[in-house]
């Protein structure tokens, strides 16, 4: 489990890929490398992927085929900037939401605009994922845990602060990035519920 919190942005610095998995050598610096161990969970822009190996400050996770296609580490390169997670340890704050690190789709990037020192991101969501996304409802993007702003008929928008810019990799963002969704646990249930009952009433 994650809070949404993304802890830094680290640099992806090799990338081998192979048929049907592409493993991903991520330079971590030695505050989030104290006490982590193969097989420990870590989010990699809100993906949960598996510890392989520990070499110097490099970290390493292997993606396979079905994530690589639904979520955007199918498309990074050496060089960019990844928001990471460690896992939910017991006692600590959660200062976001619980996540589970299973994305369930990409949105676009519509629009940027910057207003003042914030910034506001018009997100582009597939349509079978709207009814999930609430105004100030939570949703967590690349890993980040956010509150929706508007909501329109295909889409949301974000309204970043600086201190979300400073410490998560959205302020790369332009018109046409894709960004990992993964929608509140939460609303999905109650949504579901909801239509559940409603629909053995008819």
């Amino acid at each position: 489990m994650f809070t949404g919190i993304v802890q830094a942005t680290c640099e992806l610095v090799a990338l081998e890929k192979r048929r049907g998995m592409h493993t991903l050598a991520v330079s971590l610096p030695a505050e989030l490398r104290e006490g982590l161990t193969l097989g420990a969970s870590v989010a990699n822009n809100g993906v949960c992927l598996t510890v392989t190996r520990v070499e110097d400050d490099r970290v390493f996770f292997d993606v396979m085929e079905e994530t690589l296609t639904l979520t955007n580490l199918g498309t990074i390169a050496p060089g960019d900037q990844i928001n990471i997670e460690r896992s939910l340890t017991f006692g600590k704050e959660i200062g976001g939401h619980l996540l589970s690190g299973h994305v369930h789709c990409q949105a676009v990037v519509e629009r940027v605009t910057d207003v003042g020192e914030q910034r506001d991101l018009h997100l582009r969501l597939p349509n079978e994922w709207m009814k999930y996304v609430l105004y100030k409802g939570f949703v967590a993007v690349n890993g980040c845990s956010l509150t929706v702003g508007e909501v329109f008929d295909d889409g949301f928008m974000l309204h970043l602060i600086p201190e979300t810019l400073r410490l998560t990799n959205l302020k790369d963002a332009v018109a046409g990035t894709q960004l990992n969704i993964e929608i509140d646990s939460q609303t999905q249930t109650i949504v579901e519920t909801v239509e559940r009952v409603l629909a053995a009433r008819q």
